[in-house]
């Protein structure tokens, strides 16, 4: 389901969320919270392609990149820029441990070959409209908030927070994350599901 380079982007982001997470004060313990990263991406990653087939449509998750900076267009870097790797160990270092930015992939999304053909006919158009890009955001966002209830009720508490806090910030609507695709595509869905994110965060770093 997941091909080499996406299987690598989330190997290397369940890595640098390990590392600023746990502070790698014993082996065991980043390499539990290491392992809990990556149930709790793959977790959405799997939700999000199961859903995009249905849609007839073909995601790709990569690392978040940033290239333009400032409004105007011909403001950029020469290159991409892996923010998603060094944001949440400058977030870490910034705020003094207290912040652990979870924001790190984002996804492509493109219609299948065929698509136009079954969906609408020969000669329309088989672009993915914001709404299912929308849609197909919101799926991983739900299965993250669905496994932190089940990981709590299981005993499970770390990887219970550590989904339902990868869930609150890939809901801000900034940049090209899931939240920024949700809320352009049905702000009542993003509504939703940043009251109900915000609320399980609070519930469990109160409780757990």
């Amino acid at each position: 389901m997941l091909n080499r380079k996406e299987f690598f982007a989330v190997v290397i982001i369940s890595i640098v969320l390990g590392l600023i997470i746990s502070l790698v004060k014993d082996v065991n313990i980043f390499l539990m919270t290491t392992l809990f990263v990556f149930i709790a991406i793959i977790a959405n990653i799997i939700a999000k392609k199961i859903f995009s087939f249905y849609l007839d449509t073909d995601i790709e998750i990569k690392i978040w990149e940033i290239k333009q900076f400032g409004v105007k267009k011909h403001l950029h870097f020469k290159n991409f820029i892996q923010a998603g790797i060094f944001v949440p160990l400058i977030v870490k270092f910034i705020s003094v441990g207290l912040i652990n930015w979870m924001a790190c992939l984002t996804f492509d999304a493109s219609g299948k070959v065929y698509r136009a053909a079954k969906r609408h006919g020969i000669y329309s158009f088989s672009e993915v409209s914001e709404e299912e890009m929308g849609w197909i955001a919101s799926a991983g966002i739900i299965t993250n908030i669905l496994l932190s209830i089940v990981a709590y009720l299981v005993g499970a508490e770390v990887l219970a927070k550590i989904s339902m806090t990868y869930a609150f910030f890939n809901i801000i609507p900034a940049f090209d994350w899931d939240g920024a695709k949700i809320f352009f595509g049905n702000v009542t869905l993003w509504s939703f599901l940043a009251i109900i994110s915000l609320m399980g965060l609070i519930a469990t770093f109160a409780i757990v």
